[in-house]
């Protein structure tokens, strides 16, 4: 005989944590529901479960609203870096993401992670630079950097 479950984690060969699986009674009675891996598929938890999914859809929604939102604010702004440089335009060392984050924070009042900011774009030249940065799994900014020599 076979019962429905909701898993409760992700477990290999059966499912993913939040699917609802149809395994064998005895699988589900001696080991998930016993080691509360998973609860029986009743009307009630289905229903708990679509509730759940709904706030996470919701929040996921949200956030991606604020990184698109942000997106848009960085598009139109510019950030300013001074830094030594020495012939033909290099910079001593590079800027990376910390840099920038930094500068971010610093002149736009915006905090952004500095993981968040691609380490594919350090900026070793004096000029126009633009930066990716990830503001969601779905979203990504660029940012121009402009750098300038100090004196």
């Amino acid at each position: 005989m076979k019962v429905k479950v909701i898993l409760k984690e992700t477990i290999k060969g059966v499912g993913k944590k939040d699917e609802i699986v149809e395994v064998k009674d005895g699988y589900a009675n001696n080991f998930l529901l016993n080691k509360n891996k998973a609860v029986l598929a009743t009307p009630e938890n289905i229903k708990k479960l679509e509730a759940q999914k709904a706030k996470i859809q919701k929040n996921h929604d949200r956030d991606v609203q604020n990184a698109n939102e942000l997106k848009e604010l960085l598009a139109k702004k510019e950030i300013v870096l001074k830094v030594k440089a020495g012939a033909n335009n290099k910079v001593f060392g590079s800027i990376g993401g910390k840099e920038i984050a930094q500068a971010v924070k610093e002149q736009l009042g915006i905090e952004i992670d500095k993981k968040k900011v691609s380490t594919d774009s350090k900026v070793k030249e004096l000029g126009t630079h633009e930066v990716e940065i990830k503001l969601h799994t779905e979203v990504k900014a660029i940012l121009k950097v402009k750098v300038e020599g100090k004196e």
